[in-house]
């Protein structure tokens, strides 16, 4: 091998160990970066002539190293709690999928960090405008199959219209009988009264007071009245009465048989024929106890379950996210609802995913095609909301492999500059 072949093998060994500090330093610039996954660098060996070797044995020699393959380390880093509902981390394998354009390529883009925010138009970005990806709900708001921008805010819940009410109340079994009910004078002609709000198919509230009326023998009867403005063709000030039936109750207070609680309405300005079923137990002639529901037992009469399955019109004021990405959002009507689903990814080799920057991977062909699916199904991870996935560069791991590269460095300087001094010595010999 010839002194200029060794000045040469220090030469690769230079230029291997140069981008090697590039790569380490890389990493420990990286160190605060969310989401960032570090890199390995590898060496591979030269080889060059072949010469013979004692005994007439062809021999080869190594010509130096270069730089091989840049391994990426995709163990997980620590997660750190933010506070904010937003801010994503997956427990786990997989990626966040983003929708975008990076390095003036649009399409779908994996990542680690989920450093988001909601934007204006009520998309899920991250801070280099890149829209999270998951199934949004359809107009029923159920999930859909489909992969598409999550959209979290800018939302509104259109009413639903009530159609069930219910009444679980107990009714005086020595309660005075009063005269004949009438609308006139509702309160001075029944035993007992409550009221319940029902919502219209605007999501206007219509109150509905309901009067129970001591018939003696086991007997009450109900009366649902409401002003007349609220329904088409009543009168403002005047009780509107639309419906009405009994309940029959046993010796022993059980609520035996149920009538007149099907109910249509005609609230003014919706849509006329709203049912409204009123619900006041389990009654015996129904296959029921009796006794889950309205009573009549001695006592004063008081209510004991009162609801409606309707409401109004609301706006999102917050969202929630599960571990099973699942984001619900919570209604200025009480009302809570699933809006969407985050996704993650996975690959058949994470290894071959190409490193875009901004903590961003591109999919190839070494990667394979990513394969969608929920958090927590499969290899996937969960979503853990109010965190963030940190860096995974050991500092202390990065600080001794520097010290090894910048001695390897130093090495294969002093080949150079041996090599050097050989090749200054066979210039001497001609003098």
């Amino acid at each position: 091998m010839s002194i200029s072949s060794s000045m040469n093998i220090g030469a690769s060994g230079l230029s291997a160990h140069g981008d090697a500090i590039e790569i380490t330093g890389d990493n420990i610039a990286n160190a605060n970066t969310i989401g960032f996954k570090g890199s390995r660098a590898t060496f591979e060996d030269v080889m060059g002539q072949t010469v013979l070797g004692s005994g007439g044995q062809p021999a080869r020699t190594g010509m130096g190293v270069r730089l091989g393959p840049v391994e990426k380390n995709f163990d997980q880093g620590s997660l750190q709690n933010t506070g904010a509902v937003t801010d994503l981390a997956l427990d786990g394998s997989g990626f966040f999928v983003y929708a975008g354009t990076q390095g003036g390529v649009t399409g779908d883009f994996y990542s680690r960090a989920g450093q988001l925010h909601i934007a204006q138009d009520g998309t899920l970005q991250n801070p280099q405008g890149m829209r999270l990806q998951g199934h949004p709900v359809d107009a029923q708001g159920q999930l859909q199959a489909s992969v598409g921008d999550l959209r979290v805010a800018n939302t509104t819940l259109p009413p639903l219209a009530t159609a069930n009410a219910t009444i679980n109340a107990n009714l005086d079994s020595g309660a005075t009988v009063p005269a004949a009910f009438s609308t006139a004078d509702p309160y001075g002609t029944s035993s007992f009264s409550t009221s319940v709000t029902a919502y219209d198919s605007l999501g206007n509230a219509r109150k509905i007071d309901v009067f129970f009326r001591n018939a003696g023998g086991g007997t009450y009867e109900w009366y649902a009245l409401t002003d007349g403005s609220n329904v088409t063709g009543g009168t403002a000030g005047t009780p509107f009465q639309g419906a009405n039936g009994t309940l029959t109750f046993n010796t022993s207070g059980a609520l035996d048989t149920v009538t007149g609680n099907a109910s249509t309405w005609n609230f003014l300005g919706a849509t006329a024929g709203q049912a409204l079923n009123f619900d006041f137990g389990d009654a015996i002639a129904a296959g029921g106890t009796g006794l889950a529901g309205s009573t009549q037992f001695a006592g004063a009469s008081t209510v004991q379950k009162l609801e409606q399955d309707g409401y109004s019109a609301g706006t999102i004021r917050g969202i929630s996210i599960g571990d099973d990405g699942v984001i619900t959002g919570s209604f200025s009507n009480g009302q809570k609802r699933t809006i969407g689903q985050v996704v993650v990814a996975t690959f058949p080799s994470d290894a071959g995913l190409d490193r875009l920057g901004s903590s961003m991977f591109g999919q190839t062909a070494a990667s394979g095609a990513a394969m969608l699916g929920d958090p927590s199904t499969g290899a996937r991870g969960r979503v853990v909301s109010g965190s963030l996935e940190q860096s995974n560069v050991d500092l202390g791991k990065e600080f001794v492999d520097l010290i090894a590269l910048q001695r390897g460095f130093q090495a294969n300087s002093k080949i150079v500059t041996t090599a050097d001094e050989m090749l200054q010595e066979t210039m001497q010999l001609k003098r």
